[in-house]
C-alpha cells in the first residue's frame, strides 16, 4: 500500500505518493497545483478552500488509479491559521502572513511585554508575522471572528480538520506561534492571558507520528473512497524537510531552500539565551522530541516577485532562462541584505533592489541578469553569515551544508553557496518536505524504526549532488563587501 503526503508551499502545493520496499523509497508526484494568495481590498488572504479542493482532487486521482492509501499527512508553511466558530464553521479566509496589519501589532505587543520575556518563554525569533502578533492584530481590531472563535487551527491543522472533523494542534507548527513554552511542554497560558486572548483557542498538541483521525464519512461518500487514517506528521514543512536530511551524522547543518530559506541545525534542547535573542534565532519543534535551532532568511521570494513584476511588464522568462542570464552577468556588482524589511511585502521588487542599491551607495543592476545575479550572490553570502552564527550558537562545527527543497533546482545558487561558505554543499532530495512527510508516516506505522533509519533509507533512495567550493579568495573578498554594505558584523 502507498502513503500520501500533501506538501503545501507558499507558491504551490503537491501530493506525493510514496511506497517503501527493499530498503528504498519510491516517490511519485500525483498532483501539483498553484497556491496563489488573494488580495481583497487592503487585505491579503490564502485561498484555503481551493487548497482543500485540490487535496480532494489528489484523493480522486489515487482512487481512479486503484491505489489503496495506508495513510496521509499534511505539511505546510507556519504561523498562519484559521478560526473555527461555535458551530464548527470556518470564520473567514485565513490571512496571509505578508498582510500589512502585522508589523504594528508586533510593536504594540513588545511595548506591553518585553522581548526578552517572550523569548525566554518561547525561544522563538521575532518576525512581524508570527502567530502571536497576528492574533494581537485581530484583538486590537476587535475582530468579530476572534470574538466568536472557539478554536485556532494552523493551516495543516485546519485542512486536517476539514478532512477528519478532529481539532488538534501539531507540535512542530504549534511551536512557531510564539505562544508555546518548551519548558512547560505546552501552551504558555500566562502569556496567552496577558495578551487578552481566549484560552479556548488552544487545544491538545500532538507529536509528529501521532494518529490524528480518519477521513470522515461525508468526505468518503463525496469522493467514493474508503476511509483513510490521517497522521499528524511534522506539519511545519521545514520540520518535514529536516526529517528528510540524508545523513547519519548527529552533527549537521541544513538549508531548506524555497520561497523562504531556513538554515540551522538539529538540537536535543532549545537554545534560549541572550546570544540567541540578540542574533534573533529560533527554536522550533522537530521530530523525535528534537528542536530546530535555525534562522529564517527571505529566500527565493525576492526572485519570484521580480519574475512576477517582469511578467507584468510583458517580459517573460523561465527560471532556467533567468539563471542563465545571471551566469553571464558581472560578478559581485551589487549586493542586498535579503532580510531587509524592504523586501518582505509583495510588490515591485526590481524597484526595491534599485532603491536598496542607491541607499547603500551602490550602482543598481542594469539588466535582468544583473538583478538575478545580485539576488543569488546575496543569498549565498547571507547563508555563510547565518551558518557561522549557527556554529557559534550551537557550539558545533559543520563540515558542509545539506540543501533540500525546490531551490536546489538552481545550480548557480548551490554552486555559489558552496563558494560562499568555503565548504561542500550536498544538494538533495529536492522534495525534502514531502519525503520527510512520508517518512514520519512510515515511522508511525512501524515500517521504519526511527528517524535515523528513515534518513538512512532516504540517503539510499535519492540522488545528492555535491558542489565543492572554488574561487575561495574572491568569495572571501565578496563576503567582506557584502557584510559592510548590509551593515552586518562578520562572524
Amino acid at each position: 500500500m502507498a502513503v500520501l503526503a500533501f506538501d503545501l508551499g507558499a507558491s504551490s502545493g503537491r501530493a506525493l505518493l510514496g511506497r517503501l520496499g527493499d530498503g528504498k523509497i519510491e516517490a511519485e508526484e500525483l498532483h501539483r497545483f498553484p497556491n496563489d494568495p488573494v488580495r481583497v481590498g487592503d487585505r491579503l488572504h490564502w485561498d484555503i478552500l481551493r487548497l482543500y479542493h485540490e487535496m480532494k482532487q489528489a484523493l480522486l486521482k489515487a482512487k481512479h488509479r486503484g491505489i489503496q492509501l495506508q495513510s496521509l499527512g499534511i505539511d505546510s508553511w507556519a504561523v498562519d491559521f484559521g478560526l473555527i466558530g461555535p458551530d464548527g464553521e470556518l470564520l473567514g479566509n485565513p490571512y496571509h502572513y505578508r498582510d500589512a496589519r502585522n508589523e504594528p501589532a508586533m510593536a504594540r505587543v513588545l511595548r506591553e511585554i518585553p522581548a526578552e520575556e517572550i523569548f525566554r518563554r518561547t525561544g522563538i525569533q521575532f518576525l512581524p508575522f508570527n502567530t502571536i502578533f497576528q492574533l494581537a492584530a485581530l484583538k486590537h481590531a476587535d475582530s468579530p471572528a476572534l470574538r466568536e472563535a472557539q478554536r485556532m487551527l494552523m493551516i495543516p491543522d485546519l485542512l486536517r480538520y476539514f478532512l477528519t472533523g478532529e481539532t488538534a494542534h501539531e507540535f512542530t507548527n504549534a511551536t512557531t506561534t510564539q505562544l508555546f513554552n518548551p519548558a512547560l511542554g505546552g501552551w504558555d497560558v500566562d502569556l496567552i492571558r496577558r495578551l487578552g486572548l481566549p484560552e479556548t483557542l488552544f487545544g491538545r498538541v500532538l507529536q509528529p507520528g501521532s494518529a490524528a483521525g480518519i477521513v470522515r464519512p461525508s468526505v468518503c461518500e463525496e469522493l467514493g473512497i474508503d476511509p483513510v487514517p490521517v497522521v499528524a506528521v511534522a506539519e511545519h514543512d521545514t520540520g518535514s524537510a529536516v526529517a528528510a536530511i540524508p545523513t547519519a551524522s548527529r552533527t549537521f547543518a541544513y538549508l531548506s531552500c524555497g520561497t523562504w530559506s531556513l538554515m540551522g541545525t538539529e538540537v536535543e534542547q532549545p537554545v534560549i539565551n541572550e546570544t540567541a535573542l540578540k542574533l534573533n534565532f529560533t527554536n522550533e519543534g522537530g521530530v523525535a522530541g528534537t528542536y530546530r535551532l535555525l534562522k529564517n532568511i527571505m529566500g527565493l521570494w525576492i526572485l519570484q516577485e521580480c519574475k512576477r513584476e517582469w511578467e507584468r511588464r510583458g517580459l517573460s522568462h523561465s527560471y532556467e532562462e533567468l539563471v542563465e542570464l545571471a551566469g553571464k552577468a558581472p560578478a559581485f556588482a551589487c549586493f542586498i541584505d535579503p532580510d531587509d524589511g524592504l523586501f518582505l511585502p509583495p510588490g515591485d521588487m526590481p524597484e526595491r533592489i534599485r532603491q536598496y542599491a542607491l541607499r547603500t551607495g551602490q550602482r543598481p543592476p542594469e539588466d535582468t541578469g544583473a538583478y538575478v545575479r545580485c539576488i543569488l550572490e546575496s543569498l549565498a553570502l547571507k547563508y555563510r553569515y547565518v551558518l557561522e552564527m549557527t556554529e557559534r550558537l550551537s557550539g558545533k562545527a559543520f563540515p558542509g551544508l545539506h540543501m533540500v527543497g525546490g531551490g536546489i533546482r538552481n545550480p548557480l545558487l548551490c554552486r555559489w553557496t558552496a563558494n560562499a561558505i568555503g565548504r561542500p554543499v550536498w544538494a538533495g532530495p529536492e522534495e525534502g518536505s514531502g519525503i520527510g512527510n512520508l517518512a514520519v508516516q512510515w515511522i508511525a506505522s512501524g515500517e521504519l524504526a526511527d528517524i535515523w533509519e528513515a534518513r538512512r533509507v532516504i540517503a539510499a533512495s535519492f540522488p545528492v549532488a555535491v558542489y565543492e567550493p572554488v574561487e575561495k579568495s574572491r568569495w572571501e573578498d565578496a563576503y567582506g563587501s557584502f557584510c559592510r554594505i548590509a551593515g552586518l558584523a562578520a562572524q
